[in-house]
Protein backbone atom coordinates (compact mmCIF):
# COMPACT_ATOMS: atom_id res chain seq x y z
CA UNK A 1 0.00 0.00 0.00
CA UNK A 2 1.21 3.50 -0.80
CA UNK A 3 2.01 5.50 2.31
CA UNK A 4 -0.66 8.11 3.08
CA UNK A 5 0.31 11.72 3.00
CA UNK A 6 1.03 13.33 6.34
CA UNK A 7 -1.93 14.73 8.27
CA UNK A 8 0.06 17.88 8.90
CA UNK A 9 0.97 18.67 5.31
CA UNK A 10 -2.20 19.06 3.29
CA UNK A 11 -1.47 18.95 -0.41
CA UNK A 12 -3.58 21.57 -2.23
CA UNK A 13 -6.28 20.23 -4.54
CA UNK A 14 -5.12 20.13 -8.16
CA UNK A 15 -6.57 22.56 -10.68
CA UNK A 16 -8.99 19.90 -11.96
CA UNK A 17 -10.47 19.80 -8.46
CA UNK A 18 -11.29 23.49 -8.69
CA UNK A 19 -13.63 23.17 -11.68
CA UNK A 20 -16.49 25.53 -10.74
CA UNK A 21 -18.98 23.26 -12.53
CA UNK A 22 -18.03 20.26 -10.40
CA UNK A 23 -20.08 19.37 -7.34
CA UNK A 24 -18.34 20.26 -4.07
CA UNK A 25 -17.59 17.18 -2.07
CA UNK A 26 -14.83 16.80 0.49
CA UNK A 27 -13.30 14.11 2.67
CA UNK A 28 -14.26 15.08 6.20
CA UNK A 29 -11.85 13.16 8.44
CA UNK A 30 -8.57 11.31 8.70
CA UNK A 31 -5.38 11.62 6.68
CA UNK A 32 -7.01 13.32 3.69
CA UNK A 33 -9.35 15.56 5.65
CA UNK A 34 -10.40 18.59 3.61
CA UNK A 35 -9.46 17.12 0.23
CA UNK A 36 -11.95 18.14 -2.44
CA UNK A 37 -12.91 15.18 -4.59
CA UNK A 38 -13.07 15.30 -8.37
CA UNK A 39 -16.78 14.71 -8.84
CA UNK A 40 -19.69 15.62 -11.06
CA UNK A 41 -23.38 15.38 -10.18
CA UNK A 42 -24.66 13.03 -12.87
CA UNK A 43 -28.42 12.36 -13.16
CA UNK A 44 -29.38 9.57 -10.79
CA UNK A 45 -26.45 10.02 -8.39
CA UNK A 46 -27.12 10.95 -4.78
CA UNK A 47 -24.08 11.48 -2.56
CA UNK A 48 -24.69 10.82 1.12
CA UNK A 49 -25.21 14.13 2.93
CA UNK A 50 -22.17 15.29 4.87
CA UNK A 51 -23.96 15.28 8.23
CA UNK A 52 -25.02 11.67 7.66
CA UNK A 53 -21.52 10.67 6.56
CA UNK A 54 -20.13 12.26 9.72
CA UNK A 55 -22.67 10.38 11.84
CA UNK A 56 -21.88 7.12 10.06
CA UNK A 57 -18.15 7.30 10.73
CA UNK A 58 -18.80 8.39 14.30
CA UNK A 59 -20.82 5.19 14.74
CA UNK A 60 -18.12 3.01 13.17
CA UNK A 61 -15.34 4.80 15.05
CA UNK A 62 -11.90 3.16 15.16
CA UNK A 63 -13.36 -0.11 13.83
CA UNK A 64 -12.67 1.21 10.32
CA UNK A 65 -8.94 0.64 10.83
CA UNK A 66 -7.45 -2.38 9.13
CA UNK A 67 -10.59 -3.27 7.18
CA UNK A 68 -11.21 -3.66 3.46
CA UNK A 69 -13.87 -1.17 2.36
CA UNK A 70 -16.44 -2.22 -0.24
CA UNK A 71 -18.34 0.73 -1.68
CA UNK A 72 -21.39 -0.64 -3.51
CA UNK A 73 -23.22 1.80 -5.81
CA UNK A 74 -20.14 3.94 -5.22
CA UNK A 75 -21.17 7.11 -7.09
CA UNK A 76 -18.66 9.70 -5.93
CA UNK A 77 -16.67 7.04 -4.07
CA UNK A 78 -16.75 9.32 -1.02
CA UNK A 79 -17.57 6.53 1.43
CA UNK A 80 -14.75 4.22 0.37
CA UNK A 81 -12.29 7.10 0.11
CA UNK A 82 -13.33 8.37 3.54
CA UNK A 83 -12.73 4.87 4.91
CA UNK A 84 -9.20 4.80 3.47
CA UNK A 85 -8.56 8.26 4.91
CA UNK A 86 -9.59 6.97 8.34
CA UNK A 87 -7.50 3.79 8.33
CA UNK A 88 -9.03 1.14 6.04
CA UNK A 89 -6.18 -0.71 4.34
CA UNK A 90 -7.80 -1.17 0.94
CA UNK A 91 -11.04 -0.62 -0.96
CA UNK A 92 -13.18 -1.93 -3.80
CA UNK A 93 -15.54 0.46 -5.59
CA UNK A 94 -18.51 -0.79 -7.63
CA UNK A 95 -19.90 1.79 -10.05
CA UNK A 96 -21.60 0.78 -13.29
CA UNK A 97 -21.72 4.32 -14.74
CA UNK A 98 -18.37 4.38 -16.55
CA UNK A 99 -17.71 8.16 -16.50
CA UNK A 100 -18.38 8.19 -12.75
CA UNK A 101 -16.15 5.15 -12.21
CA UNK A 102 -13.38 6.93 -14.11
CA UNK A 103 -13.62 9.91 -11.74
CA UNK A 104 -13.27 7.59 -8.73
CA UNK A 105 -10.11 6.23 -10.35
CA UNK A 106 -8.78 9.76 -10.83
CA UNK A 107 -9.35 10.46 -7.14
CA UNK A 108 -7.45 7.35 -6.06
CA UNK A 109 -4.51 8.47 -8.21
CA UNK A 110 -4.65 12.04 -6.90
CA UNK A 111 -4.65 10.76 -3.33
CA UNK A 112 -1.80 8.31 -3.99
CA UNK A 113 -3.86 5.24 -3.06
CA UNK A 114 -4.43 3.61 -6.46
CA UNK A 115 -2.24 0.65 -5.48
CA UNK A 116 -4.57 -0.40 -2.65
CA UNK A 117 -7.87 0.29 -4.38
CA UNK A 118 -9.83 -1.23 -7.26
CA UNK A 119 -12.59 0.48 -9.22
CA UNK A 120 -14.89 -2.01 -10.96
CA UNK A 121 -17.25 -0.54 -13.59
CA UNK A 122 -19.93 -3.16 -13.04
CA UNK A 123 -23.33 -3.65 -11.45
CA UNK A 124 -23.06 -4.39 -7.73
CA UNK A 125 -25.80 -6.99 -8.14
CA UNK A 126 -23.82 -8.97 -10.72
CA UNK A 127 -20.53 -8.58 -8.88
CA UNK A 128 -22.01 -9.91 -5.63
CA UNK A 129 -23.04 -13.16 -7.29
CA UNK A 130 -19.37 -14.15 -7.54
CA UNK A 131 -17.65 -11.77 -5.10
CA UNK A 132 -14.56 -11.58 -7.25
CA UNK A 133 -11.15 -10.54 -5.91
CA UNK A 134 -12.24 -9.63 -2.38
CA UNK A 135 -9.59 -9.89 0.38
CA UNK A 136 -10.21 -12.26 3.27
CA UNK A 137 -9.65 -9.50 5.82
CA UNK A 138 -12.72 -8.10 7.59
CA UNK A 139 -14.90 -5.88 5.40
CA UNK A 140 -16.52 -2.50 5.86
CA UNK A 141 -19.41 -2.62 3.37
CA UNK A 142 -21.27 0.53 2.31
CA UNK A 143 -24.61 0.00 0.59
CA UNK A 144 -25.97 3.39 -0.47
CA UNK A 145 -28.09 2.84 -3.61
CA UNK A 146 -30.79 5.06 -5.09
CA UNK A 147 -33.59 4.82 -2.55
CA UNK A 148 -36.05 3.73 -5.26
CA UNK A 149 -34.17 0.43 -5.49
CA UNK A 150 -35.72 -0.62 -2.18
CA UNK A 151 -39.06 -0.61 -4.02
CA UNK A 152 -38.33 -1.24 -7.70
CA UNK A 153 -35.57 -3.80 -7.09
CA UNK A 154 -36.51 -4.99 -3.64
CA UNK A 155 -35.82 -8.70 -4.23
CA UNK A 156 -32.44 -7.94 -5.77
CA UNK A 157 -31.48 -5.67 -2.86
CA UNK A 158 -32.41 -8.33 -0.29
CA UNK A 159 -30.46 -10.96 -2.21
CA UNK A 160 -27.44 -8.66 -2.51
CA UNK A 161 -27.36 -8.00 1.23
CA UNK A 162 -27.98 -11.66 2.00
CA UNK A 163 -25.02 -12.67 -0.17
CA UNK A 164 -22.72 -10.19 1.53
CA UNK A 165 -23.94 -11.08 5.02
CA UNK A 166 -23.28 -14.78 4.37
CA UNK A 167 -19.85 -14.20 2.80
CA UNK A 168 -18.46 -11.49 5.08
CA UNK A 169 -15.50 -12.54 7.25
CA UNK A 170 -15.89 -12.37 11.00
CA UNK A 171 -15.40 -8.82 12.27
CA UNK A 172 -17.00 -7.23 9.20
CA UNK A 173 -19.52 -4.38 9.36
CA UNK A 174 -22.33 -3.83 6.86
CA UNK A 175 -23.79 -0.33 6.57
CA UNK A 176 -27.02 0.32 4.70
CA UNK A 177 -28.38 3.76 3.84
CA UNK A 178 -32.09 3.90 3.04
CA UNK A 179 -35.27 5.85 3.63
CA UNK A 180 -38.50 4.80 5.33
CA UNK A 181 -39.40 2.47 2.46
CA UNK A 182 -36.87 -0.12 3.63
CA UNK A 183 -38.00 -2.32 6.48
CA UNK A 184 -34.79 -3.62 8.08
CA UNK A 185 -36.83 -6.54 9.44
CA UNK A 186 -36.88 -7.87 5.86
CA UNK A 187 -33.09 -8.17 5.78
CA UNK A 188 -30.97 -11.12 6.96
CA UNK A 189 -30.31 -11.18 10.72
CA UNK A 190 -33.27 -8.86 11.08
CA UNK A 191 -33.04 -8.33 14.83
CA UNK A 192 -29.30 -7.58 14.79
CA UNK A 193 -29.42 -4.31 12.82
CA UNK A 194 -28.64 -1.11 14.70
CA UNK A 195 -30.90 1.42 12.96
CA UNK A 196 -30.44 5.17 13.37
CA UNK A 197 -32.63 7.92 11.88
CA UNK A 198 -31.34 11.14 10.30
CA UNK A 199 -34.51 12.25 8.53
CA UNK A 200 -35.22 11.39 5.81
CA UNK A 201 -32.23 9.01 5.89
CA UNK A 202 -32.01 5.82 7.91
CA UNK A 203 -28.71 4.08 8.58
CA UNK A 204 -28.53 0.42 9.54
CA UNK A 205 -25.33 -1.18 10.88
CA UNK A 206 -24.78 -4.92 11.14
CA UNK A 207 -21.73 -6.33 12.91
CA UNK A 208 -20.76 -9.80 11.70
Amino acid sequence: MARPRSKNKMTPAPAANRDPKAARLRIIGGTFRGWRLIYRQWPGTRPMKQRVREALFDLVGPAVRGKHAIDLFAGSGALGLEAISRGAVSATFLEQHIPTAELIGRNTVALGIASCTEVIPRSAFLWAEQLERVPATAWLVFCSPPYDYYVTRRASMVRLLSRLTDAAPKGSILIVEADERLNFADLPRATAWDVRCYRPTRLGLLHI
